[in-house]
């Protein structure tokens, strides 16, 4: 319990938000949480700074009516606290964790995929050859389509690229 306490205490919140990139309701979360950690802890600071034993001997020469304080001593003497099973809390905590890992783990190989796939685009943009350089075969090789599409448009007559006029003008001479 100690060992705990020891490291809830060390526990640098900002650290933990910053470091793992926490944003909007899993902040506000962790705050609530952070917050009812403290509350709880002083609770029991304040808890544990007050006496837990009843002087009645004092209030037997106090008080006049012994019997009530002979009554309430053995009620005092009777207390049990109530003890409750938190196990299937428990249980519940280490299956949102066991959940929450695979999640994170989950995101994390997702996000390195993504970041492999990038990194592989970038040095492909970086590679690549100027327009200058580029032939029609390398176009073709790259988009294989175009040259079947080129033929039909040849076969049909057609030797205009739709679009293309109104976006680059007309060379055309009246």
């Amino acid at each position: 319990m100690s060992v705990t306490r020891s490291a809830a205490l060390k526990l640098d919140w900002a650290k933990v938000v910053s470091t793992l990139g926490l944003k909007g309701s899993t902040v506000s979360s962790l705050q609530a949480f952070r917050k009812r950690n403290e509350d709880a802890r002083r609770k029991v600071s304040e808890l544990s700074a007050h006496p837990a034993t009843v002087d009645f001997t004092y209030y037997r020469s106090v008080l006049k009516n012994t019997a009530i304080v002979d009554e309430i001593e053995s009620a005092f003497k009777a207390f049990k606290p109530v003890t409750y099973d938190v196990s299937e809390q428990i249980k519940a905590i280490e299956t949102f964790e066991v959940a929450a890992i695979e999640n994170a783990k989950a995101t994390e190989n997702k996000v390195a995929g993504e970041l492999a796939d990038l990194v592989k685009t970038l040095d492909n943009i970086e590679s690549a050859r100027s327009f200058e350089e580029l032939t029609v075969a390398d176009v073709l090789k790259a988009r294989p389509d175009l040259e079947t599409k080129v033929k039909e448009m040849v076969q049909k007559g057609r030797w205009d690229v739709p679009g293309y006029s109104e976006k680059f003008g007309s060379l055309a001479v009246m």
